[in-house]
């Protein structure tokens, strides 16, 4: 009996060891201008039982950030673990009239996991820079991925046939169908026909839903509204996306035990429709909660604790670090992070969870311009200087950008005033004054990497 039981023990023990020693594949799935109050599972109007049944069997976090509240800046941060000045993009990236891009020297999440001897492949918007015939910019394979099919921006003319994709250098022309399918198709055929079945792969899914122009198929926005209703066809096109997130996880399931693969999914920024942001202040391209907050799951059955809601702010930021984390990772050396690994509270195992920085946002041409949060507290802060109204970012302003300084500082308790309508700095000037600190020490760090782009 003694015998049987020690046997059992040990092939236990063998067993663990070798799934440890195995790496998982690993998917991002981050929809794009999503909202936080519009899927199902954060209690929005639409049907998305796929991305439901994620946060169900993993970890949903209620305080979920992006990196920045439009899309470029945010992606550098999810690519990167640092803040996207650091990275080089201080707005979203007009191609044709900007030198802006991630930088070349920026260690990228695909770089690392390409590193571990991962597969490496991104499917869907890029945003971070691609060349035009006036500018020649990195493309994604500079970044670390072994295969690309991307667009430099939004799907066009809209998500329906559009005709701007490209695939590792070279345009494919129109095609037919809505974005976020093709956008599956082009990872489930590189899954079908391009896998190495000997390495794990990184699956780098960016939909363009559902970010304008917004298209999808009559009979999904029928469920919503009128066909031409336009508040009908967004939720059509998150619906839709949500079926093309099915789609693909029934592929990763064929290829891989769902036990082998980590899932994550989250949303660039905000809504910029002012009734998806969960009564929070502020909309899309704002560094107010609506702008910056949305949903953020992670998915991975046996290692990531199922059916948990997480109230502990954290964000895209954390991505590469928690990757890192969760896989056994070293993080780049001698760079440093703003994101912190959330693998411990992830998990449920090691020490405590405790963010080593605050949350930092900065947006030009946001009002507020800073935001940060540390615990419950939010504050915000408006430029003490002023720079001429312009839609898009011109790179002649980083000199005041990067010296400039804050006035109007608001402080804000979320877990009270999740809408941040009541200023608190008055009657916490002690909490005001720490914060302040914090954010001018952030700030001051950040900029003093930030990309002199309009010297190059």
């Amino acid at each position: 009996m003694i015998r049987k039981f020690a046997m059992s023990l040990l092939l236990a023990l063998t067993a663990g060891s070798s799934a440890d020693a195995a790496r998982p594949n690993v998917v991002m799935l981050l929809a794009d201008d999503l909202g936080f109050k519009d899927i199902g599972c954060y209690q929005g109007p639409v049907k998305t039982p796929t991305i439901d049944s994620l946060a169900a069997k993993g970890t949903r976090f209620s305080d979920f950030y992006s990196g920045c509240a439009v899309c470029s800046p945010s992606r550098a941060t999810l690519m990167t673990g640092r803040h996207h000045i650091r990275a080089g993009v201080y707005s979203w990236i007009h191609d044709a009239s900007q030198k802006s891009h991630l930088l070349e020297r920026e260690v990228t999440l695909a770089e690392l996991l390409k590193k571990a001897g991962y597969a490496t492949v991104h499917v869907g918007k890029w945003h971070l820079g691609l060349p035009t015939p006036e500018r020649d910019k990195p493309t994604p394979d500079k970044h670390g991925f072994d295969h690309w099919f991307a667009t430099w921006n939004n799907a066009e003319p809209s998500h329906h046939n559009p005709k701007n994709f490209i695939r590792n250098g070279k345009p494919v022309g129109q095609l037919e169908g809505y974005s976020c399918q093709l956008v599956a198709d082009e990872a489930i055929n590189w899954l079908d026909g391009h896998r190495d079945s000997d390495k794990p792969f990184f699956l780098n899914v960016w939909f363009h839903e559902p970010h304008a122009p917004i298209a999808a198929p009559d009979n999904i926005v029928a469920n919503y509204g009128k066909l031409k209703d336009k508040a009908a066809i967004y939720s059509g096109t998150i619906d839709n996306t949500d079926r093309a997130v099915a789609r693909l996880l029934k592929k990763l399931r064929e290829v891989a035990p769902p036990e082998n693969t980590l899932i994550i999914y989250a949303s660039d920024n905000g809504s910029y429709r002012d009734d998806r942001t969960g009564n929070l202040r502020g909309r899309k391209g704002l560094n107010w909660e609506g702008g910056i907050r949305v949903p953020g799951i992670f998915h991975w059955p046996g290692r990531i604790r199922a059916g948990v809601v997480s109230a502990e702010p954290a964000g895209l930021v954390d991505v590469l670090p928690t990757v890192c984390g969760l896989l056994g990772l070293d993080t780049p050396k001698g760079v440093h992070l703003d994101g912190s690994d959330l693998s411990s509270l992830l998990t449920g195992r090691g020490k405590a969870f405790i963010r080593h920085q605050p949350l930092f946002w900065h947006l030009q041409k946001s009002r507020p311009i800073v935001a940060m949060r540390d615990g419950d507290y939010s504050l915000v802060a408006d430029p003490a200087y002023e720079i001429s109204s312009n839609n898009m970012f011109r790179e002649e302003w980083i000199p005041t950008i990067k010296q400039g300084t804050y006035t109007n500082y608001r402080l804000y308790n979320l877990k009270n005033d999740p809408g941040q309508n009541t200023d608190l700095g008055v009657e916490q000037p002690a909490v005001l004054k720490r914060l302040k600190a914090q954010l001018l020490k952030i700030n001051a760090s950040i900029m003093a990497d930030g990309a002199d782009w309009h010297l190059n």
